[in-house]
This record gives structure tokens, C-alpha cells and sequence, in this order.
């Protein structure tokens, strides 16, 4: 559904994105992930037309956007990051006017407002002035208006900045859901977006992508993924340092494969070294990876890494 390839973008001497190639397919729920600058919001409004690129192509359900736009934009629910809306609007007039400006008259017209509000919630608040309502049904009217033509094509732009806990989790679920039949692309700095929502992410920094991958293959990236985590009455890192490297911790130990083949059998090892010598098992588990770490390490200058 979108395909970009070799795709840049200049601002006079600057490249915010750099020759950037990927492809979002039907049932795909894709995160877009990159520190703040680091050409994410560039590429989503290149994907929408809003911004021409300077070179490389984008298409949308096979259509490029350069040269077909109105076939791509009627492919596409666009939410840009802090999307406006007509603040003496009502939430009811406002979604009128984002259905008639996608073409839609009568019925079809009323059962797509309906559809929309169910979906996002906005039945208490539909005769409300926009002005009047708080951020996050603000954000769900916004949300309603990329979603009113039931477009194929999703693109989000931080779809969960600014909302509270049970917003993001409302936000996420919604995404997950829609994601089961159509393609969504949704940039976001926050990791647990990646866990809460996507099938697949993409991070990008200073205009390239540099990873990409299921979160399980992400995790997979990082220094602990497979290390195994031990707090047992009489262990000792010299008894434990025959399986692999030890990190002493407060009152526990961490056990690190010695490389990335020998992982799924570390946890087994360590049990079974745990019963040779009778240690009483406080707690213990295998660490599944930190994005975090990852995301750092790989979008981090050399200078400034830990």
C-alpha cells in the first residue's frame, strides 16, 4: 500500500531526509520511530503530498503521489502532529465538513459520521464548540476526520502526543485495531508505542534509516536480550561465570550468553546449575532486550554514547 524509494528531501543546504527506502503492506501497523529532528514528520507529509520531495518516489496503493495526488489523498487518513481544527465549530459540524470535503453526500455521509464518533468516543461531546473540549477529545475530533472516508491508507504523526494514560491506551488500541485491515504508518518518539501497537518498526536518525524490524527483532539488538537475571541464597559470580559473563548486581546477578546462539539455552544452564548446588531460588528470570538501550546506542554520536 505505500512503497518509497530512495526517497530525500532538502531545505535549502540542509538534507532532513536522506535517501530512504521502505514499504508498509495491508494489515501492517508500522512505527516510525527518531529523535526529534531526525526527518520522521518530513517524511509522513512527503507520503501525504504535502511536501514535494526532492527526490525518490512515493506510492500509494500504486499510485505515485508526484504525479497522481487526488487518486493517493483519497487513498489516505492523515492526522498530522498537532492537527487544527475550527475551534467555533462543533465536534458534529466540524466532522460535516471534513465528510463533505471528501465527497461524501447523504446516507453515506451520515453513516460515516456515525461510524466515526462511535470509533472515537466523541457521542458525549458531539454538540460541544471544539474550543471547548479538552486535549484528548480535541485529539479523538482529529483522529474521527483522517478516519471519515474509511481511507486504506493511515498516516498518524505522533498520534498519541499529549494524552493521558487512558488516552494513549484508548489511541493504541483503536490503531491496533484499524491495523488489521489497512496500512498504518505512525511516527512517535516514545518505545512504547513500538510494544502497545506495531507489527513492525522503523528508526530512522539525522535522515537515514538506521533499524528496523519486529519489536521481538529489535529487542533482539540489545546488550541484554537473552541474559539471564538471578537472585539465589549462596550463588556466586565465580560458580556462575562457567556459563557466561557475570554482572553483579544489588543483591543478584546477571548472566550473559557468551554469544547470541548459546541464548536460549542459557536460562536452562542456569536452573540446572542452580539444582547441582542447592541454592534457594529468590527470583529469576531472562531478559527479553531494552528498546530503549537500543534505540540509544544506535541513534546516540559515538561521543556521546554510555
Amino acid at each position: 500500500m505505500i512503497r518509497i524509494d530512495n526517497l530525500v528531501k532538502n531545505f535549502g543546504a540542509k538534507r532532513a531526509v536522506d535517501g530512504i527506502s521502505f514499504a508498509v503492506e495491508r494489515g501492517e501497523v508500522v512505527g516510525f520511530l527518531g529523535p526529534n529532528g531526525s526527518g520522521k514528520s518530513t517524511t509522513m507529509r512527503m507520503i501525504t503530498g504535502f511536501y514535494p520531495p526532492t527526490s525518490g518516489r512515493v506510492l500509494v496503493g500504486g499510485h505515485d503521489v508526484a504525479e497522481a495526488p487526488l487518486a493517493t489523498r483519497r487513498l489516505i487518513g492523515y492526522l498530522p502532529e498537532s492537527a487544527a481544527a475550527y475551534p467555533d465549530m462543533t465536534v458534529e459540524g466540524f466532522l460535516q465538513f471534513a465528510a463533505a470535503m471528501r465527497g461524501l453526500e447523504g446516507e453515506a455521509r451520515k453513516k460515516a459520521i456515525a461510524r466515526v464518533v462511535e470509533r472515537c468516543f466523541l457521542g458525549s461531546v458531539l454538540r460541544q464548540s471544539i474550543d471547548t473540549l479538552s486535549k484528548g477529545y480535541k485529539h479523538r475530533t482529529c483522529l474521527a476526520q483522517a478516519l471519515i472516508h474509511d481511507p486504506e491508507v493511515l498516516i498518524l504523526d505522533e498520534p498519541t502526543d499529549g494524552l493521558d494514560p487512558n488516552q494513549k491506551h484508548e489511541v493504541r488500541n483503536l490503531i491496533r485495531e484499524i491495523g488489521r485491515s489497512k496500512a498504518v504508518i505512525f511516527s512517535t518518539h516514545i518505545l512504547e508505542e513500538v510494544d502497545a501497537a506495531c507489527t513492525r518498526a522503523i528508526i530512522i536518525d539525522r535522515g537515514r534509516i538506521v533499524a528496523q524490524g519486529t519489536p521481538q527483532e529489535l529487542r533482539a539488538m540489545s546488550a541484554t536480550a537473552g541474559a539471564v537475571t538471578l537472585q539465589a541464597h549462596g550463588a556466586t559470580a565465580e560458580r556462575l561465570s562457567a556459563l557466561g559473563r557475570v554482572e553483579s548486581l544489588d543483591g543478584a546477578f546477571r548472566i550473559y550468553p557468551r554469544d547470541a546462539s548459546q541464548a536460549a539455552a542459557l536460562a536452562a544452564a542456569v536452573i540446572d546449575l542452580v539444582g547441582r548446588e542447592g541454592w534457594k531460588v529468590q527470583g529469576m528470570y531472562s531478559e527479553r532486550g531494552e528498546l530503549d538501550e537500543v534505540f540509544r546506542r544506535i541513534t546516540l554520536p559515538d561521543t556521546v554514547q554510555k
